[in-house]
């Protein structure tokens, strides 16, 4: 199955809460969440049947998935390592999550969403240590430096994704220098940096069945 391309806020009314997949949109009166309470296909307001242990577990696996934009095949990979890890293992999921090029793209407040970064990744406006990397599920290490290439520096793509950066607070593990438009990693992301609307129990016990 590829990447799901159908409407972003569809996903957020599925879920039942925001996922902030579209940027600045989820905090305005457009957001769909706001607007429509319902799940998507539900004409009525019948209650819906009880769900399940196994029916939670998996909604939360879904919802992380479509949060960070990763398949299922690349997830399966991060549980693998995640459980051959000693130590918590939701933990460790989340860690390598947050340690995605695309996420910490989207964590510095070079885009306004994962899915935007995504795909300015893709297109090879940044570079990892002084080298071009144009991959989205690149894992970042401590003391790498991401930056935007000098020959971007220079046009209104980058001006447009720049002004009024900082966004939003940059998470502790990383630092944003705002004379070079360069993000450090200074460590790796502590339990404090995670995203706290995840219960990543859910997900290990879903995978642990």
């Amino acid at each position: 199955m590829g990447r799901y391309t159908g409407p972003s806020c569809r996903l957020c009314r599925r879920a039942g809460e925001k996922l902030f997949l579209k940027g600045d949109r989820c905090f305005s009166p457009k957001c769909a969440v706001e607007r429509r309470h319902n799940p998507p296909g539900s004409q009525t307001t019948r209650r819906g049947r009880r769900v399940s242990d196994y029916g939670t577990q998996m909604r939360e696996k879904q919802k992380t998935k479509q949060i960070y934009g990763v398949m299922e095949g690349q997830f399966l990979r991060f549980m693998a390592d995640a459980f051959n890890k000693p130590g918590i293992t939701g933990f460790y999921l989340m860690q390598t999550l947050e340690r995605r090029l695309d996420n910490v793209v989207f964590r510095l407040g070079f885009s306004d969403s994962r899915k935007q970064s995504r795909q300015i990744v893709r297109h090879g406006h940044f570079l990892v240590n002084g080298v071009k990397t144009d991959i989205p599920s690149y894992l970042v290490e401590v003391g790498d430096v991401i930056a935007w290439k000098e020959s971007e520096k220079q046009s209104d793509f980058f001006k447009e994704r720049t002004d009024g950066i900082p966004k939003r607070p940059v998470p502790a593990w990383l630092t944003l220098n705002l004379d070079d438009m360069a993000g450090r990693v200074n460590g790796l992301p502590s339990e404090e940096d995670l995203q706290q609307a995840i219960n990543s129990r859910l997900i290990v016990e879903y995978y642990s069945r």
